[in-house]
Order: structure tokens, then sequence, then C-alpha cells
């Protein structure tokens, strides 16, 4: 995967194939201390300790369509290749935590990508989970900014409306757009 987007997509899709409920993805960059961290946490079924040992082994998965479970190895190379690491916390019928940290400046790091397009898509896809979505900027003069998208209050007013149908769907992007890009550093010439 080029992205970190992409990475955080898989993970996801790990914690809806574990039957979670709750997804939460926060993504965290702080140009003040040159980190940036993302994380998937979720209330699905959790692994036991083997299983979790065995995660980052890219020949292990237990999906039945492939044979390698390329997502989480890959992951933690790229973290660890940017100076950063990778950090898994489960327990069985609790859930799990995958967190990833990089250098933001290294000039290894893969981009962040089109983080936007990617939780819009997990969230009409996957309709039945109650996601949140938090994206926090910290500039390099240590000013915090956030955006914060939980989809309850809007999955509560739409009721038995889709969140496929084209004006909620324009709606979504639009919102989950500006509220991302209103947190971009401002530049200054």
């Amino acid at each position: 995967m080029r992205e970190i987007a992409l990475h955080l997509m898989d993970i996801a899709e790990n914690s809806v194939a574990a039957e979670s409920r709750n997804i939460r993805m926060d993504v965290v960059e702080d140009l003040h201390t040159d980190l940036l961290q993302v994380c998937v946490a979720d209330d699905g079924r959790g692994m036991d300790v083997e299983t979790a040992k065995r995660v980052l082994d890219p020949f292990y998965t237990t999906r039945t369509t492939r044979k390698v479970g390329l997502g989480i190895p890959l992951l933690k190379l790229a973290a660890e290749s940017t100076e950063g690491g990778l950090s898994l916390e489960t327990e069985s019928g609790k859930g799990t935590r995958v967190e990833a940290s990089f250098r933001h400046g290294h000039i290894d790091r893969m981009p962040l990508g089109d983080i936007g397009t990617t939780f819009l898509t997990l969230l009409v896809s996957y309709p039945h989970i109650h996601w949140v979505f938090m994206y926090q900027l910290k500039d390099k003069q240590g000013n915090l900014k956030e955006f914060v998208f939980d989809d309850e209050e809007i999955k509560s007013a739409l009721g038995d409306v889709s969140l496929t149908e084209p004006d909620v769907l324009r709606f979504l992007r639009g919102m989950i757009e500006e509220g991302i890009a209103a947190l971009a550093p401002q530049t200054e010439f």
C-alpha cells in the first residue's frame, strides 16, 4: 500500500470482519513535535494472546480469501522505517486497538493520502457500524485544531434514508472535506 489512508481502511475492514459495532479512527498530525499518529480502535471479537503475536507475521491471516496477511506487518515496517512504531492492544471479546506512529517529516514516510474519502467510503459501505472519525492538526507553533465526525446524529436524523442517496452522499462528502480542509496550515507568502 502506498498511502497510510489505505492501511487505515484495511485495518477498519478487519474491524468490521471482527463484528465490531463501534469503530473509531484517529489521525493526529503534530508538526510541532514532528509526529504523525494513526489509530483504529474497535469493540469487535478481539484476539487471544497467540493470535495477537501471529498477526505481525506476514504469512499469517485469518482470511480465507488469501494466504498472506500483509496489512499490519507492512504498516509496522512502514512506521519503523520512519523512526516510528506500531502497537497492538487486543483482548478476546473486548476489541482491538492498532496504533502506528511515524516521524512526520521523515523522507521515507508514505503520504497520508485522502483520509476524507477513506472515511466516507467506510461510512457508506458499512452503515450498520457506529463510526467516529477524529483528525487533529497541531501546527509548528503548537496551536491545535480538531475535526471530529460522529455519525450517530446524522444517522438518527436520516432515519430510513440511505447514506448513499446522492444528496446525502454529497452533504457527507462536503462536511468531511470541509472539516479536514479547515485544519490545513495556512501558507504565508
